[in-house]
């Protein structure tokens, strides 16, 4: 017996347009700086009283966009962490970080805007991103800073925990800056083209961690001490 297709209505599809509208022009100008205008009309709406139907807000929207990815890159992570939990590392672990973001950026052939969007949310709005995740959808994330730390006991916990931070902002505007190169050109930027470039961006992040702090850093650790 043949199975029947399903076939996606006008609405989801409408739903879908709003979307990544949404989600471009909240990369591109912030979530101040897109108005629901200018959603419905980069989703060709005729309807300007798409978004409000299809979502309750625009608060409503921004949330789903976020947990739209999270809830992917996290699935992500937690497989990856299954995979090296006899054979854990500081490096295996910033794989099981970085691997799924690098992914969520390749995965939209038309662009993605998703590491934008978060980045943007993440420097300037880092409550509201908060309380959208909650403590259910970054668990993964959660857990691989855990590991980490388990891992590094020969680093001053104050300077590693500064150091994590550093990881986590410096990997956003990276993975925000591939974003934007594939965006704007059909041809993509010479920095992606060596094959080594994502175990590079790895390395590097795994320097910042395990990298013996300087002189100077541990005369301040040792002024604060005292």
């Amino acid at each position: 017996m043949k199975k029947e297709r399903k076939v996606r209505t006008d609405g989801d599809l409408t739903r879908a347009r709003l979307k990544k509208a949404a989600q471009r022009l909240f990369a591109l100008k912030g979530i101040h700086g897109a108005s629901i205008k200018d959603i419905i009309d980069l989703a060709d709406q005729k309807n300007k009283a798409s978004l409000q139907y299809h979502f309750g807000s625009k608060e409503a929207l921004i949330a789903e966009l976020v947990l739209d990815g999270a809830k992917t890159i996290d699935a992500r992570r937690k497989q990856l962490l299954l995979k090296i939990e006899d054979e854990l590392s500081v490096r295996k672990i910033l794989e099981a970080l970085i691997y799924p973001v690098n992914e969520i950026v390749e995965s939209d052939p038309e662009g993605s805007t998703y590491i934008r969007f978060v980045s943007d949310l993440q420097m300037n709005h880092r409550i509201l991103l908060r309380e959208i995740l909650g403590n259910k959808w970054n668990s993964g994330y959660r857990r691989c800073l855990e590991l980490i730390k388990e891992l590094s006991p020969g680093i001053h916990s104050a300077v590693l925990e500064q150091r994590l931070s550093m990881v986590g902002i410096y990997s956003n505007a990276i993975f925000a800056a591939k974003e934007a190169s594939f965006d704007s050109s059909k041809t993509t930027n010479r920095f992606w083209l060596p094959p080594f470039t994502i175990e590079n961006i790895i390395d590097s992040l795994e320097f910042i961690l395990i990298g013996t702090p300087s002189s100077q850093t541990q005369k301040l650790i040792s002024n604060t001490r005292s």
